[in-house]
């Protein structure tokens, strides 16, 4: 007996449904964490440019030290209770969300040496059949020279993980995310 291929499930465009305020995430770091306190303005466009204004942004990031909120970060560094490291929004209808946190310390690489202060980050959306992964970094960040996974990436290519200080809006950050074009955001392959 032969059974007929079926296409695969995609993420979205129900992300929405499950994103009551009890799941939303904004607040990644609190008022009382330790750091620069930032925004970071995230915005999702596709291939054409179009704003995505049902995709799923997630962010894992460690505190100002450098430490993870996570049980196998064992380094003596400090906690910061106030910083819970994660956030989870969708997008909305201008294909943007807003998380509050501050900007991560540099942390140990799997080889030992320290990476520039980053954010991982998870893509959710219509027509995906899996996550996309990333990184944002901070321009102008001098560590980033030296960052041993932006290394990995072309030089021509690097601007796309780079979120920029927004010159009219102090201590707001912009990120693009752009799926597909000549312009697309690289992502990672974890």
């Amino acid at each position: 007996m032969t059974h007929p291929h079926t296409s695969s499930q995609t993420a979205g465009p129900y992300l929405h449904i499950g994103m009551t305020n009890s799941r939303s995430l904004a607040r990644i770091a609190g008022p009382e964490a330790r750091g620069e306190h930032i925004h970071l303005e995230c915005r999702v466009q596709d291939s054409d440019g179009a704003l995505v204004t049902d995709a799923m942004i997630e962010i894992w990031q460690a505190n100002a030290d450098g430490k993870y909120c996570h049980p196998e970060d064992v380094q003596e560094k400090l906690d910061d209770p106030a910083c819970r490291g994660f956030g989870r929004l969708a997008t909305d209808g201008n294909g943007m969300c807003v998380f509050e946190t501050v900007i991560p310390g540099a942390v140990h690489g799997n080889d030992g040496h320290m990476q520039a202060p980053h954010m991982n980050v998870s893509i959710f959306a219509r027509g995906l059949l899996k996550r996309l992964a990333t990184r944002i970094y901070f321009a102008g960040n001098a560590a980033n020279q030296k960052d041993a996974i932006l290394a990995l990436v072309p030089a021509d290519r690097r601007d796309s993980l780079m979120a920029v200080l927004d010159p009219s809006r102090p201590g707001w950050w912009n990120f693009t995310i752009q799926l597909g074009s000549e312009n697309e955001t690289v992502f990672f392959d974890i």
